[in-house]
Formats: structure tokens, sequence, C-alpha cells
């Protein structure tokens, strides 16, 4: 390929998914927007619990996608047709697995959750109304990880976009008729919620049928349960779920210390942490496609390939977070009065607004690498490089917090992103001579 080919199956893989990632906020404006116009702040309370919730849930077993597309993508670059198919399988079973065992532990897993959240009296039995109809969809969220995991794998994002646009636009069209015309309230959110992931799956069965015919093979039924494979997809599947979780813990560490500084930094930091989201959503679309092309390069055993995919790739991240810190340096006292009225708020989040300038180009890094790693499945190397981050993270916020307050915060969450791009960085030489 040229340099030119590169640059274009780029930008086919990370297009898709880009607009994929775009929907996913325009959702969470809607539910906001229908609970919204309900009689009582209580109604979008317990919607906002119940939906962190299931994001602390899901971004657990996140896995499931991470894992079948490198996995995926080495077998499409193997040339071993009978595999990709079984990687799809082992995954959508581990997934309604995991998802069944969900919906047996709902009853533990509310009231948990219920007891660290704390939410008012009113906004509890909301909550539990939500979570206790929307569990029941688990299994087929988890099975829709594994599709998108498996699109990714070969290359196929447009039917990834498919998928996902479809889920997001039933669920705001069902959300709009539930809440609005037939006055649901909460649990109408819920089964919008619990339809749309029923109606995606059945999309992405489909046009997983499409892809079998063009991709040939067989799947070999005893072969599924196999135990060489089994052990491969629970051990890439174990470190992604161990770096997910110390993902997660730094952001619930700069919540709850935020929270421990006053509202008022609280609600200007929750402000910017959307530039962060918005940028991260855009460049994660550079990623997926680091995670296919380099996942084939490594199933080829060609390293030409792997250097090739990993330069165009990064590149466009590269120009990409240039654009958010340019848009963010120019755009963001706008974007702050945006989304937000209060003037306390406003006035706060400028204070810190300088470090969300910066964040796209020191975490574009970070990004990547993920994206090179999970495709080559050296995982075990993402799980210690993150657990390093996390340790170096809670390092950076006891001796910067005490002394700089909020700016303290903000220093010690760029020095997380930049030591996950430098934990990576320092290993991926040897990832790179280990192509052949």
């Amino acid at each position: 390929m040229t340099a030119e080919n590169w640059n274009r199956k780029t930008w086919t893989l990370a297009g898709p998914v880009i607009l994929s990632n775009v929907s996913v906020p325009l959702l969470g404006a809607v539910d906001t927007a229908v609970v919204g116009h309900l009689p009582g702040p209580h109604y979008l309370g317990a919607v906002a619990v119940g939906a962190l919730i299931f994001s602390v849930v899901y971004q657990g077993c996140n896995f499931l996608r991470m894992g079948t597309t490198g996995l995926t993508a080495q077998s499409l670059g193997a040339n071993d047709p009978d595999e990709v198919r079984g990687w799809l399988a082992r995954a959508g079973l581990l997934a309604v697995v995991v998802g069944v065992f969900l919906i047996v532990i709902q009853v533990p897993v509310i009231w948990a959750s219920l007891e660290i959240v704390n939410p008012s009296p009113q906004v509890a039995p909301l909550t539990d109304a939500y979570v206790s109809i929307r569990i029941w969809g688990a299994p087929m969220a988890l099975l829709n990880f594994a599709m998108l995991g498996w699109f990714f794998g070969i290359q196929n994002t447009r039917a990834a976009l498919a998928t996902q646009i479809f889920m997001n636009g039933v669920n705001i069209v069902l959300d709009l008729w539930f809440v609005l015309g037939l006055g649901w309230g909460v649990e109408g959110v819920a089964w919008a919620t619990l339809i749309s992931e029923v109606s995606a799956v059945a999309l992405g069965l489909w046009l997983v049928s499409r892809n079998l015919k063009r991709i040939g093979g067989h799947l070999h039924p005893a072969s599924i349960l196999e135990s060489a494979g089994l052990a491969r997809m629970i051990k890439v599947n174990g470190d992604i779920l161990i770096r997910s979780m110390c993902l997660q813990t730094a952001f619930v560490l700069i919540t709850a210390i935020g929270a421990r500084m006053g509202d008022l930094t609280l609600a200007a930091n929750a402000v910017l942490l959307n530039f962060q989201i918005f940028s991260a959503y855009a460049m994660d679309g550079f990623a997926n496609a680091a995670e296919a092309l380099t996942g084939e390069a490594v199933g080829a055993r060609n390293r030409d390939r792997f250097r090739r995919a990993v330069k165009a790739s990064s590149l466009w991240a590269l120009i990409f977070s240039v654009g958010f810190t340019a848009f963010f340096f120019f755009a963001g006292p706008l974007l702050i009065d945006t989304l937000t009225s209060v003037e306390e708020v406003r006035r706060a989040a400028r204070v810190y607004l300088p470090w969300v300038v910066i964040l796209p180009m020191l975490s574009v890094w970070s990004f990547q690498l993920d994206g090179i790693f999970i495709g080559s499945t050296w995982t075990a190397e993402m799980r210690n490089g993150m657990a390093l981050s996390l340790a170096v993270f809670g390092g950076a916020l006891y001796l910067l917090v005490p002394d700089l307050g909020n700016h303290g915060l903000w220093l010690a969450f760029c020095i997380f992103m930049v030591t996950r791009a430098l934990t990576l960085g320092a290993v991926y030489p040897r990832l790179e001579r280990g192509v052949s």
C-alpha cells in the first residue's frame, strides 16, 4: 500500500467509529431532556444514578469488545476464517453467560450500588425501578459489545456504525413515546433502553450472517469450547478487565476528590470533563483503526504493514488532537457558557480551562498505544502499565492536591495520561520487533 492508501484505510475504519461515538452523548442528552420535563428533580436524579450504575458495570465488561477485536483481527491476518468465526462464537457465549449472571445477582448489585451512591429517599426507589427493568437487557447489551469487537476485527466498522446508530435511534424514539407520550416516567426510559438493546442485537446478527458469507470458512462447534482458545480468550479479557477497573478507579478518584473541594469545584470539573470525554470519543476512532490494522498485521506476521498501520493511524490521531487543542483554546469559554448558565460555575470552569486545552495532545498517545497493544493482544503489558500509572496518579494526588487544590487535581490527571503513554511506549519497541 502507498501512504495515501494507508490514510484512506485508516479513515475507512475510523470515520464510522467517530460518527457512532458522537451518537452516545446525543442519546444522553435526550434522556436528560425527556426526564427533565417531569415534575421534580428526583426523576432526573434517578436516571442519572441508574445510568451511572450501568456505566460502571458495562465499562468493566468492555473486555468483550476490545479482546474480541484483537483476537479476530489476528485470525483475519493469518487467513484463518474458521477462527474468525470461532472468536465471535466464544465472545458471544461469554457475553450471554456474564449477562445472565448479572440478572441473577441483580438484587445485591442494586442494594450495594444504592448504599455506595446513597441517593435521597425520593430518588432511591425510582433508581431501583430503573435498574430492575434495564438489567434484563444485560445479555443483549454484552452480546452487542462482542459483535462490535468482531466487526472492528474484520474491519467492517460500517456494520458497527449501523448497529449503534440504529440502537440509539430506537432508544431516542421510544424515550419520547414512552415518557412524554405515554407518561411512563423513569420506567419508560429503562424500557426504551432495554428494547433498543434487543433490537440492535437483532440487526447485528443479521449483519453478522452477511459478513460470514463473505469471510467463508466453517464454524466447528467443538472448537468453541476447545481449551487453548478459551484459555487465550480468558487471559486477554482478564488483563483488559483489570486495566479497565484501574481506569475507572482514576475517574472515580477525580470525582470524589473534586466533590470534597465543594459543590462549585465539583460542578466546574463536571463541565470541563465533557471536553475531555468528547475529544476522547473522537480520537478513539483512530485507536480502533489501530486495533484492527495492527491486529491484522500481527496475524500476517508482517512488520512492515504493522509499522505503516501505526504510522497512519497515529498521524491522524495527532492531527485531531492538535485540532481539539486549538478548538478548546478559542471556543472554550463559549462552550462553558453553553453547558451551564450558572455564573459562578462559568467563572470557576474558566480558571481551570487551560488544563483541558492541553489534555488532547497529552492523552492521544495513551489512546493510540492502547489500540496498538489491544490489536497485538499484548494485554498483560497494558494491565501492568495501567496499574503503574494508577499508582503514579495516586502519588501525584497525594503530593499536589494539598498545596495546589483543584489545579493539583488536574495536573495529576495530566501526569496520569502521560504515564499511561510512557509505560506502553517503553515496551513498544519490543512489541514491534516481535512482529515477524
